[in-house]
């Protein structure tokens, strides 16, 4: 059978596609490497429990707000969201002291300015840019950090204005403007937690890709796109199955994309050597908490905890530096949590000496290595949270390496390709490339993120439409 379209991944980006394409009536066929559908968005199951891994909370989802529109379009908007506490949906501690970040633009600053009375007017300048978000050619090229050094007059505020961003890299160097409004501008709108886990938007998805006709097909790792007078015309895959079609969607990293046509001709020199140069953000470590019954409250914000004021270098330090601590919403309705992540980024120099092991085979200086980890970001959490290491019943832990492993990501990066303000049109990638039947799609592009790989997904379909 040739499909009208092969799509290579099924994380969020590449289920989006495959969802709208079958429901436009076009045959699709998506191919994912693992046992399990959802990339970045899969959950895993122990001990009779669901555990995410790289969905926490998202933003924007009221009537208006930047993800509404589109996730009703998916049919999302039927999923069981858990709206944050609108008085501080995140709750940031550095050092001693606590800030909440409340929902709405002007509360956001009102609340702000009760703590830096100096910075009102900075922080209503603020909020009127993450509300009016710039056009990208108007801030790529905008530093991030020098952005608010230069807006802020106390240096605290900001690393408090920051400190919930530890969901995108924090580069003082490289990072856009617009990659950082965008990283933060939907959540002050609205924060919200599904009331369950990732696999709810998983299974959604693919639910209606199968309605549509659409077919996914697991442990079919594509390691060859089979090129055919200036075409793409099949995807083989490791287990001997090649599939043919019309057109090709990869929402897988770029990198990896373009290394399965080694011999194109479409693919020149330049181009391959842009694409292999590119940098990759870092990954990030994580320490999935089962809390004994009845022994945590339920916390309906995030909190961030960091040492000390050093929110845009800590992970270049040694030790850990900073946390960010995510609650499970109760299933049952009670007022007790049973599951608390905690993540921090982890830099590939951590990881390297293991990065010729597959998941549990890297041996027994690793494991040390991880409990050591887990060990120092419980005792950070309990800045916050006394008492929590003897309010664990049982933990699990990742890093990048598992992240590599899982989703074939370079150095098991969190968020992509690493945007740079001194070159933004080499670092932000279109939907379009070389070859003529070829297309991306997925957080590496131009924005990460469950709403940066939504806008990404629906650019990949506008660009589709228009292609002949």
């Amino acid at each position: 059978m040739i499909y009208d379209v092969v799509i290579i991944g099924s994380g969020l980006g590449g289920l989006i596609c495959g969802r709208q394409l079958a429901q436009q009536g076009r045959s699709v066929v998506v191919l994912e490497r693992q046992h399990a559908p959802g990339g970045c968005l899969q959950s895993y199951r122990r001990g009779g429990m669901d555990f995410d891994t790289g969905l926490h909370y998202v933003g924007g989802l009221d009537e208006g707000q930047s993800l509404h529109d589109a996730f009703e379009t998916l049919g999302l908007l039927r999923l069981p969201w858990h709206r944050l506490d609108p008085e501080g949906f995140d709750q940031i501690t550095i050092g001693e002291q606590t800030f909440p970040l409340a929902e709405g633009y002007e509360r956001f600053a009102d609340t702000l300015a009760a703590y830096f009375p100096q910075d009102r007017d900075a922080l209503q300048q603020f909020v009127a840019m993450l509300n009016h978000l710039p056009p990208m050619e108007e801030c790529a090229q905008v530093n991030a950090y020098d952005y608010l050094t230069n807006l802020f007059h106390d240096p605290l505020l900001v690393h408090v204005v920051s400190a919930a961003a530890m969901k995108m890299e924090l580069r003082r160097e490289t990072l856009p403007l617009f990659t950082f409004a965008h990283g933060l501008s939907s959540y002050v709108q609205s924060s919200w937690r599904l009331k369950g886990s990732g696999n709810l938007i998983v299974q959604s998805l693919i639910n209606d890709i199968e309605a549509a006709g659409g077919v996914i097909c697991c442990n079919a790792e594509v390691n060859e796109l089979k090129e055919q007078e200036g075409r793409i015309v099949a995807a083989r895959c490791n287990n001997g199955e090649t599939y043919e079609g019309r057109l090709f969607i990869s929402d897988v990293h770029p990198q990896l994309t373009f290394s399965w046509m080694p011999d194109s001709t479409l693919l020149k020199g330049m181009f391959r050597r842009r694409i292999a140069a590119l940098e990759n953000t870092f990954g990030m470590f994580t320490v999935s908490l089962v809390i004994k019954a009845d022994t945590l409250p339920y916390f309906n914000h995030n909190k961030y905890v960091y040492r000390k004021a050093n929110v845009w270098t800590f992970p270049e330090e040694d030790g850990v530096g900073g946390v960010m601590l995510s609650a499970r919403v109760p299933e049952d309705g009670l007022a007790f949590t049973r599951q608390v992540d905690l993540l921090t980024p982890l830099p590939w120099t951590m990881c390297q000496a293991w990065s010729d092991t597959t998941v549990g085979r890297r041996g027994e200086d690793y494991e040390k290595q991880k409990a050591q980890l887990a060990d120092d970001c419980i005792t950070l959490a309990e800045r916050v949270i006394p008492g929590l290491h003897n309010m664990i019943e049982r933990r699990y832990t990742s890093t990048p390496l598992t992240w590599r492993d899982y989703t074939a990501t370079p150095c098991g990066s969190a968020f992509g390709i690493r945007k740079d303000c001194h070159s933004p049109l080499m670092t932000m990638l279109s939907p379009k490339t070389p070859v003529p039947n070829l297309f991306l799609t997925g957080q590496s592009l131009v924005l990460h993120g469950l709403e940066g790989v939504t806008r990404t997904a629906f650019s990949t379909l506008n660009t589709i439409k228009n292609y002949k």
